[in-house]
């Protein structure tokens, strides 16, 4: 066993002693500080979850349901694409937070954010940034946010998570709505009294179209344009609004172009159906929501073609139309947004973000801007030290030239999946992907959270999506070594479940 486990020592550039490695955690592995360097390769020392995994999570339970959580991790000891657990295991991670590291763990760049003393106040003071901002704020946008606006975009206002993004994105596309409708004019008294206690002609009965399939988050108005799964849905009232078929393409794409052109426009033809329906029930439709890729309701891409004709449905409807970057956007196809490879005749109305944003946040065009203070608003509205993190993420996207690396090597991961794909039909499917987004099927949920759980025992941490899909979402500094690691584990795992 002590054998094995020197085999398995990762070798950090600030060398370890081996005692000081095996000597501090319950099940004897530990490293003693933070490593500045990843591991060579995978460490598994115990189960995951291990024992002090299980301990910690019996003694949260009595306080919160701990039903979800999957392992406990060492955050001081994760470093780069490998994630740390309590119990001296080192996982290749290839599911990042829901994809939502963007750099790696402890890049010496962040830490070095936090360590400036010029940031100090930014850390220390939370202000009220829709009343108080700090002095440098203007400038911090411009460097960060602005800098990397999604096309024909301008307009910003920061959040704190994706949820809330969507609900003020909603927002917007209902105050442009309604100030259309009044041709300009101020609202009336009877508005003005009437929103007040929930009553139209202040509470219009507006809508918003989502699509089958779609996660928006779980907030209440986003949870009315999610989904995916029963218990993010249950027991909450939801409003009547429209649910459009989202393409279920076949692949590979290349065998099957004329029957997915044909779902494509049965989902489009969809949608106008929907918006007609609806503005007949006195319920019209002021925005449609679409995430460009369908993340947590299993991977589901659409074509350019398909998000064009979308685009030319709300023109000419007079309908906004959002796209929900939070899981896609901040470089992890190549692009800095996903929607960019969709070559729109111009930009969308609203793109919201967050998760590799370090914050949320949505983007509008100047028609969407709120003409009024307070309309779009709560106390912190994001926070100004997380826009200083993600202002150092860009320049190291930039620096170290991560958008054509994570287009490379997300062509090589994409490579290794439909590889495995062809050798195996009867396990695997519909290998899909682009940059730092790729996913396989299994046959059904069970195969495929057998499979998760082996790649667990050999090192490699993964998420899934949909009803049967595996799926990865690494960050930006993913390399091909990395790949190579995924391969060999995943070729492992598919030939003992053949």
């Amino acid at each position: 066993m002590f054998t094995r486990l020197l085999r398995n020592v990762p070798p950090f550039r600030r060398i370890v002693g081996v005692r000081s490695y095996l000597k501090s955690s319950p099940a004897g592995y530990s490293v003693t500080e933070t490593p500045e360097a990843e591991p060579s390769a995978p460490v598994v020392v115990t189960s995951v979850p291990g024992p002090r995994s299980l301990a910690l999570k019996q003694e949260l339970d009595p306080v919160q349901n701990t039903d979800a959580i999957q392992f406990f991790v060492d955050y001081k000891k994760s470093y780069g694409n490998y994630i740390a657990d309590v119990d001296g295991n080192f996982l290749l991670d290839l599911y990042t937070q829901i994809a939502s590291v963007p750099i790696g763990y402890n890049h010496p760049r962040m830490t070095q954010v936090l360590k400036d003393p010029d940031h100090l106040s930014t850390f220390v003071n939370r202000p009220a940034l829709g009343i108080f901002p700090p002095s440098d704020f203007v400038q911090t946008l411009a460097d960060s946010l602005l800098s990397v606006a999604p096309p024909g975009m301008r307009q910003v206002i920061t959040m704190g998570c994706g949820a809330c993004s969507i609900e003020n994105g909603m927002k917007a596309a209902f105050m442009a709505y309604r100030r259309n409708e009044r041709g300009g004019k101020p609202p009336s008294k009877e508005e003005l009294d009437s929103c007040l206690i929930n009553q139209a002609p202040g509470c219009p009965d507006l809508s918003v179209l989502s699509f089958k399939n779609a996660f928006h988050g779980r907030t209440m108005g986003a949870l009315a344009l999610t989904h995916t799964k029963w218990n993010q849905k249950l027991d909450f009232p939801s409003p009547d609004w429209p649910i459009a078929s989202f393409p279920q393409l076949k692949y590979p794409l290349q065998d099957f172009v004329s029957e997915n052109s044909t779902e494509e426009k049965r989902c489009l033809a969809q949608v106008e159906d929907l918006i007609a329906q609806y503005r007949k029930k006195g319920k019209p439709v002021a925005c449609v929501v679409t995430e460009p890729l369908q993340c947590e309701g299993g991977d589901n891409f659409a074509s350019p073609q398909f998000f064009q004709g979308l685009q030319d449905i709300c023109k000419k409807n007079s309908i906004y139309l959002l796209i929900d970057e939070v899981q896609t956007g901040a470089g992890a196809t190549g692009k800095f947004w996903l929607h960019e490879h969709f070559k729109l005749r111009e930009p969308p109305d609203i793109v919201t973000f967050s998760k590799k944003m370090m914050l949320g946040g949505l983007y509008f065009r100047d028609h969407m801007r709120p003409t009024e203070g307070y309309r779009i608003m709560n106390t912190w509205l994001g926070d100004p030290s997380k826009v200083l993190m993600l202002r150092e993420v860009i320049d190291v996207i930039k620096e170290d030239n991560l958008l054509q690396r994570t287009a490379d090597t997300g062509a090589y991961l994409l490579q290794v999946l439909e590889e495995a794909q062809t050798k195996n039909p009867s396990l695997l499917s519909k290998a899909r992907g682009i940059g730092a987004i790729a996913a396989v099927d299994l046959p059904d949920g069970p195969t495929r959270d057998k499979a998760l759980a082996k790649m667990r025992e050999l090192g490699v941490h993964l998420g899934t999506c949909g009803t049967a899909t595996l799926r990865l979402r690494p960050t930006l500094t993913l390399e091909k070594k990395h790949v190579d690691i995924f391969a060999d584990r995943f070729h492992q795992v598919i030939k003992q479940l053949s």
